[in-house]
């Protein structure tokens, strides 16, 4: 996709904030410090669309972001922080709960997971989560770029397995140092958007 315009339209921590524009939207969620934000910048080609940050639990609201008035990406708090409050926590927890389970204009979940580690119990208790309510996801494996090529394909068979990945769902290797797996990504967002534009067209 050539990027022509993209904009931050708004932090929300309840429905009636969301926007009201009818776009097909995509989620992301992933660990605290995964990298949601980095990839959100390197798909749109952006240095700081997407604010990012090196301390774990910065992003606490859902951050929408309108990309060239077609679609939009939700940038959900990280989950799997211990170094808030308790109710924090219970808060984020509830607040990500609501927007999944009750966004109609919610197209799939960006389940971004960090490559050179094995899924956390916080990442399979997302992507069962998601998989639970029918959610479409596609998984995303970053930092590759901190990985040798030659185990690429080991580091991937662990986050298959350990996420239980289903026949199915996309597993994408992705770098936003070095853009690899950008094309593959968008390639499946747009899938989606066709999908989502058949629908309407039939309807």
């Amino acid at each position: 996709m050539i990027i022509k315009k993209a904009e931050f339209v708004i932090s929300a921590v309840k429905p009636t904030q969301y926007p009201e524009e009818a776009l097909p939207e995509f989620a992301l969620a992933g660990r605290s410090n995964v990298g949601k934000s980095s990839l959100i910048n390197t798909l749109i080609r952006r240095k700081n669309l997407a604010r990012t940050s090196s301390k774990p639990g910065k992003t606490q609201t859902i951050n929408f972001y309108r990309i060239n008035d077609v679609l939009c990406f939700a940038d959900v708090p990280g989950y799997g922080f211990a170094k808030v409050p308790k109710s924090v926590r219970n808060a984020w927890g509830k607040m990500m709960e609501t927007y999944l389970k009750n966004r109609e204009h919610l197209k799939a979940v960006i389940q971004i997971v960090d490559l050179r580690h094995p899924p956390t119990v916080d990442d399979q208790n997302m992507y069962q989560f998601l998989k639970h309510y029918g959610i479409p996801v596609i998984v995303v494996a970053t930092k590759a770029d901190k990985i040798s090529k030659g185990k690429w394909q080991q580091h991937l068979k662990v986050t298959r397995n350990e996420l239980n990945l289903h026949t199915g769902d996309p597993l994408i290797l992705f770098s936003s140092e070095t853009s690899y797996g950008k094309d593959e990504l968008w390639k499946e967002i747009e899938q989606r958007l066709d999908e989502n534009s058949t629908e309407t067209v039939s309807d």
